[in-house]
C-alpha cells in the first residue's frame, strides 16, 4: 500500500515495477546486472478519487503519455532497491501535486496613496532634472 495523503492510498496491485538494465558507464557490472527500475501506473485504472484523476490528466508533465500512463524510470542508484523507493517516491510526489487545491488569484489595485506618492516623486525626479539643462541667456 503507497500511501499519498491521510485519506488516499493505492493498493501495491496497481503500480507495475519491472527492472530494467540501467544505461550509461558502469563497466561490465552495467551488461549484467538489471539495476534500474521501470514504474508504470494507469490512472485511468487506478482507483484514485475522480477528481485527482482528472487533475493528473490535465497535468503538463512529460512523464504522463496521451494514455494516461505515468511512466517513471529510475537509474540514479546501483542498487535495485534504491532506485525502486526512488521511483516510488517521485510517484507520490505526481500524485501529491494535485492534491492540493490552488489559490485564486484577486488581482489588486494600488492604493491612491501609493499612486499620489509615486506622482510626487515623478514630478520630483523631473524638477532635478530640468535644474541640470543648460541655462540660457536672456
Amino acid at each position: 500500500m503507497l500511501y499519498i495523503t491521510s485519506a488516499v492510498s493505492i493498493p501495491d496491485s496497481e503500480i507495475e515495477l519491472s527492472a530494467v538494465r540501467s544505461q550509461g558507464p558502469g563497466g561490465q557490472n552495467v551488461n549484467k546486472v538489471s539495476s534500474a527500475i521501470h514504474l508504470r501506473f494507469d490512472i485511468v485504472q487506478s482507483s484514485l478519487p475522480d477528481l485527482f484523476k482528472q487533475r493528473l490528466l490535465t497535468l503538463k508533465d512529460q512523464r504522463i503519455s496521451k494514455e494516461g500512463v505515468i511512466v517513471i524510470k529510475a537509474q540514479t542508484s546501483r542498487s535495485q532497491e534504491k532506485n525502486r523507493l526512488e521511483a516510488l517516491d517521485r510517484l507520490v510526489q505526481i500524485l501529491r501535486q494535485v492534491t492540493s487545491t490552488p489559490k485564486v488569484r484577486r488581482p489588486t489595485k494600488p492604493t491612491k496613496g501609493s499612486q499620489r506618492r509615486r506622482m510626487d516623486k515623478k514630478t520630483l525626479h523631473g524638477r532635478q532634472k530640468s535644474l541640470r539643462s543648460k541655462i540660457s541667456p536672456d
